[in-house]
């Protein structure tokens, strides 16, 4: 499960960091700065957490299937984006209404960044013990607000190429989805399984797979027979 949510926080980071490739540079600034912000202000809850209390989420189903929602708005919305972005790319003339609910969607952060970002200064305040809260949450800002707009634009330096940008952030948020429902479902079933294998519907199923390809391949032989007479 941890291993799982860690993959997440990978996938949240870059695909934020890969939408802001689309954006200008004082939008990425802009956006930098607030992240950092984040960081700075929000010390004073991350050193209430604990180890235990973060592991009791990961192993809340309430609570994970509330984030499932979240999760799955964002992804929604990221998606939504890339299909948009890829139909202007190749079309002409498009209605005024796609445009600016493009150009909305290309406003849209991510929302998933902020919890990212505070799990990241909780863990930091766990890994550097004995040095000052403020320190650490200062430090961590400035690392962040500097960090966002270096990946950003060093990814654009390795994948020039907007179609393919937008292909991996599309493909990035799809793998997101797929985590998601997996961290949610955290080893729950909706159905109880069996360990016994019931021989005579595996067989009947056999004979029928092998009736189904008699049938087809003496259809075939049948037709080409046809289509040279």
């Amino acid at each position: 499960m941890e291993a799982v949510v860690l993959i997440m926080i990978f996938l949240v980071c870059f695909n934020f960091v890969l939408k802001q490739t689309y954006r200008k540079a004082w939008m990425v600034i802009t956006i930098s700065v607030v992240c950092g912000l984040f960081v700075a202000f929000t010390w004073p809850w991350a050193i209430e957490q604990s180890k235990s209390q973060l592991q009791d989420w990961l192993n809340n189903p309430t609570l994970m299937l509330d984030t499932a929602v979240v999760l799955s708005v964002e992804v929604i919305v990221q998606m939504a984006y890339c299909i948009l972005a890829a139909h202007l790319m190749n079309t002409g003339m498009v209605r005024r209404r796609t445009l600016w609910m493009y150009k909305l969607l290309r406003w849209f952060p991510g929302l998933l960044i902020f919890p990212v970002l505070f799990h990241l200064e909780t863990m930091c305040m766990f890994w550097l013990t004995g040095m000052e809260f403020t320190t650490i949450a200062y430090g961590l800002a400035i690392m962040v607000a500097l960090a966002i707009p270096a990946l950003t634009w060093g990814i654009r330096w390795l994948i020039p190429e907007k179609e393919l940008r937008l292909e991996v952030f599309f493909l990035g948020n799809a793998l997101i989805a797929i985590l998601g429902i997996i961290a949610t479902v955290n080893g729950r079933t909706a159905v109880t399984g069996f360990s016994e294998v019931n021989w005579n519907a595996l067989l009947g199923i056999v004979g029928l797979m092998l009736l189904g390809g008699v049938i087809g391949f003496i259809q075939h032989r049948l037709t080409s027979l046809n289509s040279k007479l």
